[in-house]
């Protein structure tokens, strides 16, 4: 759980500004949206595979120049 103190004298909005990156820095954002909607474990694998040969493809452009 992110928590972020506001300091003496501090506006509400910076200390809010601070918790949003706070909370996308631990990755609670992401994972709120993961979980936002049910994946099937065949599309969970599909998603997979294609985010796999997309990393390959990348590395091989990398490799390759």
């Amino acid at each position: 759980m992110s928590r972020v103190k506001v300091k003496e004298g501090e506006p509400i909005e910076k200390a809010i500004r601070r918790f949003k990156k706070k909370c996308e820095k631990d990755g609670i954002v992401q994972d709120i949206r993961k979980k936002a909607r049910f994946l099937k474990p065949s599309e969970r694998r599909r998603k997979k595979a294609l985010k796999a040969e997309k990393r390959r493809r990348s590395e091989a452009l990398k490799s390759s120049r």
